[in-house]
């Protein structure tokens, strides 16, 4: 089974049902188990992979060694195996990079051959896309924090940069291609993606130095990774952007209302600035998750002014996740002192003015 059970890291886990005795079969001490492999009819394990940097496969079972050496042969980027059929002869590859689009391949496991069946996006292959490079800093008190940077070509620096952030926040970027990446970076902008803490895949006590610390240090984390650039002769700190969706909406808002003096604008994309509204007006289905959520955010019940001091009040999108009623609530507060209000978003995109 794949669980974090004692250890701090996701790890592959053998637990003998008789007995209840458990034995850790394969563990990372900084990176999360990503993926696992098992024979289609036999069951047994054959691969698990760890996601650092790029993916990382490890092979258990010597029977499959060859195939993965072949399949290195063919792709170019990280090996994904997508499906196989019962006898085990013909696997489905999906090969995915950073600058280029996926491609799809029948691998034959008797000749270890393969054969490109498609690209999922074909009107790609001949744009000059950039690759995306892993990188890591460190943070004020020490922590340290990777991510990813892409820069423009034929520009020198000190590029004009956007900080982009991931949602969640319980997530992570990858090396992996992002439209959002390369559009930017083909408009000349250098893009950070940081995996700032409380990201996962870094191992729990990573995931949960994040707890409680939206507009905190997850805040600092990405102040930090600007600082890095500035500081590198990356980016020019009079032209730095944040933007981000979900989570990364509310880091981008509460960038600009927090350390207003860091970005020249932002792009929030569905992003809660209210975190008591947020929680007041969750959506059905969110309901069981609302232990973790108070865990990690905060809790309505008991911490309603801590609560107060994370809003960033920014014009913006409204999400129809918050309901409406979030808006009317800052409209009537805030039309007093003539100021313009705001919602959460992530489905509809009217203006609440």
């Amino acid at each position: 089974m794949i669980a974090f059970d004692s250890a701090n890291t996701r790890c592959l886990i053998e637990l003998k049902l008789k007995t209840k005795q458990k034995n850790i079969i394969a563990i990372d001490e900084q990176y999360d188990l990503e993926l696992v492999i098992s024979h289609p009819v036999k069951k047994h394990i054959q691969a698990i992979a760890f996601y650092k940097e790029k993916l990382h496969w490890q092979i258990l079972d010597r029977g499959i060694a060859e195939d993965f050496e072949a399949l290195g042969q063919v792709c170019s980027g990280e090996i994904n195996l997508v499906s196989r059929d019962l006898i085990d002869r013909k696997w489905l590859i999906a090969d995915r990079s950073d600058n280029a689009p996926s491609y799809y391949y029948i691998y034959d496991c008797e000749s270890r051959s393969s054969k490109l069946l498609f690209c999922d996006r074909p009107e790609l292959e001949h744009l000059p896309l950039i690759p995306v490079e892993s990188i890591s800093y460190q943070a004020r008190d020490g922590l340290t924090i990777h991510g990813y940077l892409t820069l423009p070509q034929n520009i020198k620096p000190p590029y004009a940069t956007v900080l982009l952030v991931h949602g969640g926040p319980w997530w992570r970027d990858t090396w992996s291609f992002d439209s959002r990446v390369q559009w930017l970076a083909n408009r000349g902008y250098a893009v950070l993606q940081p995996n700032f803490r409380g990201s996962t895949g870094y191992g729990k006590v990573f995931l949960n130095l994040g707890n409680r610390q939206w507009g905190g240090t997850m805040h600092d984390d990405l102040i930090d990774g600007v600082n890095w650039l500035t500081q590198k002769g990356i980016s020019d700190k009079n032209k730095i952007a944040i933007m981000g969706i979900s989570y990364g909406g509310y880091a981008t808002l509460a960038g600009l209302a927090f350390t207003p003096d860091v970005f020249a604008c932002g792009v929030d994309i569905v992003g809660p600035s209210n975190l008591i509204t947020h929680l007041e007006n969750v959506p059905d289905y969110w309901i069981p998750y609302m232990a973790m959520l108070k865990n990690r955010i905060g809790d309505l019940d008991t911490e309603k002014e801590f609560l107060k001091y994370k809003i960033a009040f920014i014009f913006r999108r409204q999400n129809s996740k918050t309901a409406f009623n979030c808006s009317r609530k800052k409209r009537s507060s805030r039309k007093k002192i003539g100021k313009r209000t705001n919602c959460e978003c992530h489905a509809s995109s009217r203006y609440i003015g």
